[in-house]
């Protein structure tokens, strides 16, 4: 018995349509790492590309439970002395709804060089509406 491992020319990468209205920002953020990890795939290799590219729409529409929306918050650091900056939930959602989809699924993946090739094929859209219809993405069902 030989070990299977895929290379990265035989891989073949799907897409997936999600529509994240009315659906829990955690429960979205697994299943669309799961896929961009490639973990759903009988020929996953960890070392290896292997995952799908995620079409996410409806992102202004996600839903919380709890106060998550109020009490939850997202930090970062500028660079610069006392450049700590924080936000709520609530107010990312309304400015930037896509960047509360890409953080969660973002810290579910590898902090490695494979985890930045695998976010770069996320693409979130606060709206229905996305340029992506050529791909001819799979409706996923989350």
């Amino acid at each position: 018995m030989k070990t299977f491992m895929a290379k990265a020319e035989e891989v073949e990468a799907k897409w997936h349509h999600v529509d994240a209205q009315d659906v829990v920002l955690g429960h979205l953020a697994s299943k669309v790492a799961l896929i961009l990890q490639g973990k759903h795939k009988p020929t996953y290799t960890p070392h290896v590309l292997c995952g799908d590219f995620v079409v996410v729409t409806n992102a202004g529409k996600i839903r919380l439970t709890g106060q998550k929306a109020e009490k939850k918050k997202v930090r970062w650091h500028t660079g610069w002395i006392g450049g700590l900056k924080e936000v709520s939930v609530a107010e990312l959602l309304e400015k930037h709804p896509d960047r509360v989809i890409k953080l969660a699924v973002k810290r579910m993946l590898p902090k490695s060089k494979l985890g930045r090739r695998m976010m770069s094929r996320l693409k979130v859209y606060a709206q229905a509406e996305h340029p992506h219809e050529a791909q001819m993405p799979d409706p996923l069902e989350i």
